[in-house]
């Protein structure tokens, strides 16, 4: 919750609200519950006064003018799917539901690129661009976030070892800054050295500097043909320890993921579906790379397979197995995609970071996890992106206190985020900060960069009303 003073939707104000936005506007028990927090609950819930469902760049401005002259706090949202409470209205005020502005705008497939409203689903997009031949190639876990709140975090996502983040796909967008003004940033063409980057400043804000209210994405076309392997490992060490082979023998993944065996068997437990061999030749799997190679030649795709296969099988895999059906890649991608509803589903207390640390600390890294949780008395579960150092490491509890809960992760999570800056990591690949994160990422930046960013802060809001206590320490 931020320090500053900020006012409260009165009764008149709330009527000013309903005329401008008929049939738009919530309050009180009008407000659906599920608005109070985001995916990652115990980094706190707050109830807006007033929910107004945005249908244009208009319809935005005209809230934050508003909001802007009477003081009152404003928390733009998208799906709420977000981890670390960026988008719940701790302070009150309004909130800004973006998902009714869900237009697919149009496509330029001259210059690769479409525009597109914030509240579209990551999902929706992908589909409608494959039908045309086209790959929007970021790809985050969760595919029915929206696209606002994926540019809004700088999300990453399995395709990101070979195609990088949602970053370097944003050509170009309107915003509207917390006083009401509109302004765009960036522009459809792909090479600029035109002033200050405010367009990637504006890339995982979190949407504390302003409201995106359309954005231009970049596109690629779309190769046609994917293989993927299931790698099994004895132990989580081996399996690491493969990773950066790929890159020294010259393979360019698709995706590069590892995951314990736990996390496997609860994904399972979860879907239904059995993908992933548990017992080879009377040795137990203990972790898995999961490889997807992607081209326009399937021979070729088929020599690349064969020589990863030799590559990890000297190196101590246990087997390669290929998915080269539409259904055996369906599946085994659907169970990658579900482990954090499965452990959502048999965990009752969830914490959980995103750090980033080099690939070829990556192994160290988690050697010093899992040591470190021995220490506490919830459950350590961990899986990621290998190929570009993405961690997702999860506390889960289901037998004590939440406050004791809470109590224990804080020193786990101070630990293992200095351990990742030891290393040269940084604590967040691609989930942002929000309010859950903001203590780590003041101890790790240190007080001049803080400083600036702050400033920067300032700058586009001065009052400070646009989602108020994310990121920024108050």
């Amino acid at each position: 919750m931020s320090e500053q003073c900020f006012q409260k939707v009165t009764p008149e104000l709330e009527k000013e609200l309903r005329a401008m936005f008929p049939g738009k506007v919530y309050t009180g028990s009008e407000i659906n519950e599920d608005y109070f927090h985001d995916e990652m609950p115990i980094y706190g819930k707050g109830m807006p006064e007033a929910v107004i469902e945005a249908g244009s760049t208009e319809d935005v401005s005209k809230i934050m003018k508003l909001c802007y002259e009477n003081n009152i706090p404003v928390t733009p949202r998208g799906a709420g799917t977000g981890l670390t409470g960026a988008a719940v209205a701790l302070d009150g005020g309004v909130m800004i539901d973006m998902t009714k502005m869900n237009k697919i705008i149009s496509y330029d497939e001259e210059n690769f690129v479409v525009t597109v409203q914030p509240g579209v689903l990551l999902n929706d997009l992908a589909e409608d661009a494959q039908k045309r031949g086209l790959l929007y190639p970021p790809d985050p876990g969760e595919k029915f976030a929206t696209l606002g709140g994926n540019v809004s975090t700088n999300a990453g996502g399995m395709r990101a070892v070979k195609y990088g983040c949602t970053r370097d796909y944003v050509r170009s967008m309107t915003v509207v800054l917390p006083n009401g003004e509109v302004t765009e940033f960036g522009a459809t063409v792909s090479k600029t050295s035109t002033g200050y980057s405010l367009l990637n400043l504006m890339i995982g804000s979190e949407g504390t500097l302003g409201i995106i209210t359309e954005m231009v994405l970049k596109l690629i076309p779309a190769p046609s043909e994917t293989i993927s392997l299931i790698i099994p490992y004895e132990n989580l060490e081996e399996c690491i320890a493969t990773v950066p082979l790929f890159f020294k023998n010259h393979m360019q993944p698709q995706a590069l993921e590892f995951m314990e065996k736990e996390i496997v068997e609860a994904s399972e437990r979860y879907t239904g579906k059995n993908v992933f061999p548990k017992e080879l030749e009377g040795v137990q799997a203990g972790a898995y790379l999961l490889v997807t190679f992607d081209g326009d030649d399937m021979e070729a795709l088929e020599d690349l397979t064969e020589k990863a296969a030799e590559v990890v099988l000297e190196a101590g895999a246990l087997d390669v197995l290929i998915a080269d059906t539409p259904v055996k890649k369906k599946d085994v991608w659907a169970a990658r995609s579900s482990f954090l509803e499965a452990i959502e589903a048999e965990t009752k207390l969830l914490d959980e970071c995103d750090v980033v640390v080099p690939v070829n600390k990556i192994a160290e890294y988690l050697s010093f996890v899992k040591e470190a949780g021995k220490s506490y008395d919830f459950e350590v579960k961990s899986f990621g992106h290998a190929g570009d150092g993405n961690l997702h490491i999860y506390a889960c509890a289901n037998d004590i206190e939440e406050e004791t809960f809470k109590e224990q992760v804080g020193k786990f999570m101070t630990e293992i985020y200095k351990k990742a800056a030891d290393l040269g990591g940084l604590i967040s690949g691609e989930h942002g900060i929000g309010y859950g994160k903001k203590e780590y990422l003041a101890s790790y930046l240190g007080d001049t960069q803080m400083r600036l960013m702050s400033g920067i802060k300032k700058v586009f809001d001065p009052k400070g009303i646009l989602n108020p206590g994310k990121v920024i320490v108050s």
